[in-house]
């Protein structure tokens, strides 16, 4: 198996404490090169968590979702790659001036844009004003990444090849919504399986439940790396 394909596979530490996060990774060490640390988990436990995944071996992707004025953003993103993670997330609708105060302030990390969340549908969009489907609003939004330099954007399975199209070949694409064939979506409404996400053009793959539900967390990510590879 290539290392290329266990790289491009994130795994979601969606887990409620450090205690729990320190058992997935022990799991996974010197099998998976990433991890996500997410709001649940990084909100509870703060800063050591990410040095402890760093202690580890593990890049870490630091999944906040910043939205607010450009300022706050900015030192946000300038707070983030002091303690050391490798791609962190903003919200592209917070703007142009706000994307590039983040995008600035962290010279070192991948900023990663976060088009539409993988748990909204066209209906969501309409409740909250935005008269256009996730197809329609995703690429737009993807387009105003890019044009203020983000390093990555954040999209649904489903949405890579119109979003790739939409930024061109430079920025990453990252995927959650990422479901093995036959695995219970959860709360996801567009996704794809690892292959079919890697087929349509992702360069990483965010995965959470499949593995960290998984009776061998290990053996539960060797097999989704072997169906990349």
């Amino acid at each position: 198996m290539t290392a290329s394909a266990k790289e491009k596979i994130i795994v979601a530490l969606d887990v409620p404490g450090f205690a729990r996060a320190e058992s997935v990774l022990d799991d996974l060490a010197g099998a998976a090169a990433w991890c996500k640390i997410g709001m649940q988990l990084f909100t509870r436990e703060g800063p050591p968590v990410v040095a402890m995944a760093r202690a580890r071996g593990f890049r870490v992707f630091l999944d906040l979702k910043f939205h607010d004025i450009p300022n706050t953003v900015a030192s946000g993103a300038r707070s983030a790659a002091e303690l050391g993670v490798d791609m962190l997330t903003i919200h592209l609708c917070g703007g142009p001036e706000m994307i590039r105060g983040a995008v600035e302030a962290a010279p070192g990390v991948c900023v990663l844009g976060v088009t539409v969340l993988t748990s909204s549908t066209a209906a969501t969009l309409t409740a909250v004003g935005i008269p256009h489907t996730p197809a329609d609003w995703v690429p737009s939004l993807a387009s105003l990444g890019a044009g203020c330099g983000i390093g990555g954007i954040v999209c649904s399975p489903l949405e890579i090849e119109t979003v790739r199209r939409a930024i061109g070949p430079g920025p990453k694409i990252v995927t959650p919504g990422i479901r093995p064939a036959g695995a219970d979506p959860g709360d996801q409404k567009r996704v794809l399986s690892p292959a079919e996400a890697i087929a349509a053009g992702a360069d990483y793959l965010v995965i959470g439940r499949p593995i960290l539900a998984a009776p061998d967390r290990r053996a539960a990510f060797e097999a989704m790396a072997a169906e990349l590879a």
